[in-house]
């Protein structure tokens, strides 16, 4: 059964009409361990790349690419990487269902253009940091 209505998949292919290169999205998975949120995550991702050929899809298993794993700093499943021409730290962990899920098809737009969709004023800010900032966000379930 799919995931994404009919009516989501017109309105993604909507948004995924501003994709500007190609975007890749690494999903870590296992098997073993919370099977049932890997499977979903697996077959939400695999939904959404059906709807532009400029998304591609490779599945690791935590477990067994742990080299790979580790270079993208992952160490939970499930887990997406959203790459673009580089990998800009895009991370989402867990199943992005719910108000999750716009925000996926936002980093997938932007991871294709390379460019950030900020203010000048705060793209400003950002270069005065003295330092790297890693920011997390953390959401519940919806």
């Amino acid at each position: 059964m799919p995931i994404l209505s009919a009516r989501d998949q017109a309105a993604v292919r909507k948004e995924f009409e501003r994709i500007v290169g190609p975007v890749k999205l690494v999903v870590f998975s296992q098997s073993l361990a919370a099977a049932e949120l890997c499977q979903q995550n697996e077959q939400l991702v695999q939904e959404v790349a059906e709807l532009s050929d400029k998304i591609t899809v490779e599945v690791l298993n935590l477990a067994i690419d742990r080299e790979r794993a580790e270079a993208y700093g992952v160490d939970q499943v499930p887990a997406i990487v959203v790459e673009g021409s580089r990998d800009y730290g895009i991370r989402f962990y867990g199943v992005p269902l719910g108000y999750e899920f716009s925000n996926l098809i936002d980093s997938i737009i932007v991871a294709s253009t390379g460019e950030p969709m900020l203010s000048e004023d705060t793209l400003a800010s950002l270069r005065a940091l003295a330092a790297d900032v890693d920011i997390k966000v953390f959401s519940t379930p919806t």
